[in-house]
């Protein structure tokens, strides 16, 4: 699949999604839903993930983002969504890029 490099606002990203689906692919949306300190993106930022995990947007960058597409993944196959959360309590922070001291909230459905 091929997708523009000029692909750069959230309304290009959810028309993307739709594109996506409309060609057969399942397709997954993950939206941040909430922040708190050191966070390298804003709410509303979204990821969208196809079936065989190609994707396009960032609501984190890092390590943040191949869990989220692994999740996303898992939530193409059973339609459940998900709400994730990273941040400095987790004991893995360190490892998905938030040494910072911020914590994310991402919300992963399913485009139906």
């Amino acid at each position: 699949m091929s997708t523009s490099p000029s692909l750069a606002t959230d309304t290009d990203i959810l028309a993307e999604a739709e594109r996506w689906k409309r060609m057969g692919y399942g397709v997954a949306i993950a939206t941040v839903v909430e922040t708190w300190g050191s966070a390298p993106r804003p709410v509303g930022s979204h990821l969208i993930i196809d079936n065989e995990g190609n994707f396009l947007g960032s609501v984190s960058g890092g390590c943040v983002e191949g869990a989220v597409v692994s999740e996303a993944l898992e939530v193409i196959e059973t339609g459940k969504p998900k709400l994730l959360e990273f941040g400095v309590a987790d004991e893995t922070a360190w490892k998905v890029g938030l040494s910072c001291g911020g914590k994310i909230v991402v919300h992963v459905v399913r485009v139906a």
